[in-house]
């Protein structure tokens, strides 16, 4: 059977090829497979007005970014008696019982987005006024990367998968940073999972009726040839039974968090490391503040360009920042773009050429399963309960069951999502014209493990009957974007720039392409971790 809905699918009286097809392209979006619709283009640059105040401030220690690597290294900072500055393009989204701090599926908009007029989710016709969402889709020649956006960063959208990956794992990832991995597997993954609260769904939730499609898809898993899993996820599950005994409004039952959580309950970095490193009074967060050039004054200091806008891009002052250390942690996308426009620019000499290379995108692909044997339910609840490990390839790859909160309209679905090690051929170019470096990645990168990802989704219909769509065929993105500062030729094994003191990468950027064969925010977090323990010891005091 093809895995481009090629082949027609007989699922009843008036489900047409065109209607299912319809339906699973909601349901991949709406269990965290967006991308950017025809046209959709950038996100708009940030406006101001011609009398913008220019606000010069001095600081010792600047962290651009507050997701995994930003939250880990501004508590490390503030435990060891750094002030320091947080700076967050995004807003802080507070959130509570029955909380409508975000949008929810049934009701998109333009808190979904990041300073688009336009939703940028597919079977989404909507236009609004811009506003500073929690995703920006960043589409490039090959893929589109879809980028967290607020105080937590992608932690506030992620499904939370918080995975550990082997030993060998690691090292076909990341063999530059292979012997780091004892030190981690010790203490840093150990404390990443403390500090995260991360457990597995409880047995008596599984079993609950919004959970069906977890137990199908475990059984189904094991009869296919995977070795299913319960998925250790940053939550609190006595949330989850206060929507199952109906005390709070569905969320996590219904899957209803690709925009974030509303009921609370979900250890994302704005609510563990952030509050902890807040806690200290010796950081100070900074959102709707926008990093835009990084550059080395005379004096070997580190400068920053720095809008603070409204929440709809209006820029309403412009900052100086001058620090005597700057960790990147913008992510993946963000920080490359920074460090190749100050190559390209000049801003800062002699950066190492290595910077805009090594990009990839954790192997991301996302299908839907139409069709199956068992009954998955009509709601299916979350957050990424179960998967299954392929122990049986010549790539390492894990199947994971991703709830959607979309109407099905009679039609059985599930979404499945596929990952694993890639080639991390990516590679990041300045445009001129838009002041901007742009994503290149080549289908090549990884063409052999999305051939063995098709076929553990064919082996799981032929165990469950039904078929599998390949959504990102057409439209091709990724939540998982690592590289772009690799390790060992842009950065070392502590995140410090190449021949540059004082100015360092600690978030997914400097891992090259994938995190063997699991989602990347575990591994990011345990990375900054141990960097952060060294630099403590080495730098602070020394270099800043």
């Amino acid at each position: 059977m093809s895995d481009n809905a090629s082949t027609p699918l007989e699922s009843g009286p008036g489900l047409t090829r065109r209607r299912i097809l319809g339906t699973v392209a909601l349901g991949a979006a709406a269990a965290g497979g967006l991308a950017a619709g025809p046209g959709s283009g950038r996100a708009r640059a940030a406006t101001a007005p011609p009398d913008a105040a220019v606000t010069e401030q001095r600081e010792r220690a600047v962290v651009i970014g507050s997701g995994f690597g930003g939250g880990v290294t501004a508590l490390r900072l503030a435990q060891a008696g750094v002030p320091t500055l947080v700076l967050e393009r995004g807003l802080r989204w507070p959130t509570g019982p029955n909380a409508t701090t975000f949008c929810r599926w049934a009701n998109i908009d333009n808190r979904s987005a990041w300073l688009t007029d336009h939703s940028t989710t597919p079977g989404v016709d909507k236009t609004w006024t811009p506003y500073t969402g929690v995703i920006e889709s960043l589409p490039g020649d090959g893929i589109t990367v879809n980028c967290g956006a607020g105080v937590g960063g992608g932690s506030l959208v992620y499904h939370g998968m918080t995975l550990q990956p082997t030993s060998q794992n690691f090292a076909a990832s990341i063999p530059e940073a292979a012997s780091l991995y004892r030190d981690l597997n010790q203490w840093a993954y150990p404390t990443v999972a403390t500090m995260l609260g991360v457990s597995t769904v409880p047995n008596d939730v599984l079993n609950a009726d919004q959970y069906r499609s977890s137990r199908l898809f475990l059984d189904v898993a094991a009869n296919s040839g995977l070795e299913p899993f319960r998925v250790p996820l940053p939550v609190d599950w006595s949330y989850v039974r206060g929507e199952l005994t109906g005390q709070y409004e569905p969320t996590y039952t219904t899957s209803d968090i690709v925009f974030g959580v509303n009921n609370g309950g979900k250890h994302s970095i704005d609510v563990t490391y952030l509050a902890s490193a807040e806690a200290t009074g010796r950081v100070r967060v900074s959102p709707l503040h926008v990093v835009r050039d990084v550059q080395m004054d005379p004096d070997g200091r580190w400068v920053l360009s720095v809008d603070r806008i409204d929440t709809g891009g209006t820029v309403q002052e412009r900052k100086r920042i001058t620090a005597d250390a700057v960790f990147l942690n913008a992510g993946s996308a963000g920080t490359t773009r920074l460090l190749v426009k100050a190559r390209a620019k000049g801003l800062v000499p002699d950066l190492p050429d290595a910077i805009g290379t090594k990009w990839g995108n954790n192997g991301d692909r996302i299908y839907a399963w139409v069709g199956m044997n068992g009954d998955p339910g009509t709601r299916q609840g979350g957050p990424a309960c179960v998967g299954g490990r392929d122990t049986q390839g010549p790539i390492p790859a894990t199947i994971i069951h991703a709830g959607a909160p979309a109407d099905t309209g009679g039609v059985k679905l599930m979404t499945v999502v596929g990952f694993g090690i890639v080639d991390a051929a990516g590679t990041w170019a300045y445009d001129p014209n838009t002041d901007d470096a742009r994503l290149t990645w080549p289908a090549t990168g990884d063409a052999a493990l999305q051939t063995q990802i098709a076929a553990r989704m064919q082996a799981i219909a032929a165990a469950g009957g039904g078929m599998m769509i390949d959504t990102n065929a057409q439209a091709n993105s990724t939540w998982h974007a690592l590289g772009g500062v690799p390790m060992g030729s842009a950065v070392d094994l502590y995140g410090r720039i190449i021949g540059h003191k004082g100015l360092y990468v600690l978030d997914g950027s400097r891992i090259p392409g994938s995190t063997g064969a699991c989602n990347p925010s575990m591994t990011i977090a345990a990375l900054a971790e141990h960097s952060m323990s060294t630099i403590i010891r080495e730098d602070v005091g020394r270099v800043f």
